[in-house]
């Protein structure tokens, strides 16, 4: 099986880090979930541009519990859940979540 790549244009991102209590809106200028399909293996990926705020990005730069629970909104009302690793690019105020294990995509 060849290697084919979806793209989806996400428009909100929540939260929820297993350590607190609380979810948070991730603030973006654009999000692009990405979904690799490879040898039957499957990978997905969040790339943001623009995240905020800035202690968030902080926090999860300097965090070695950097595993949260992600809900994804397409632009096309599509839902989406998981769980990701949060790579923070402070300088670049940009971030991926990096997906761990299956992505769920809900009813939208």
């Amino acid at each position: 099986m060849r290697s084919r790549m979806e793209t989806i244009e996400i428009q909100q991102i929540t939260l929820a880090d297993p350590n607190a209590a609380e979810t948070i809106e991730l603030a973006l200028t654009k999000a692009e979930l990405v979904l690799v399909t490879e040898y039957g293996s499957k990978l997905w990926y969040i790339d943001v541009t623009g995240a905020g705020p800035a202690s968030l990005l902080d926090h999860y730069y300097s965090s070695e519990h950097i595993l949260v629970s992600v809900t994804a909104v397409a632009a096309d009302g599509r839902s989406f859940q998981g769980k990701a690793y949060f790579h923070a690019n402070v300088l670049k105020q940009a971030c991926v979540l990096r997906g761990d294990d299956e992505l769920i995509a809900l009813q939208g």
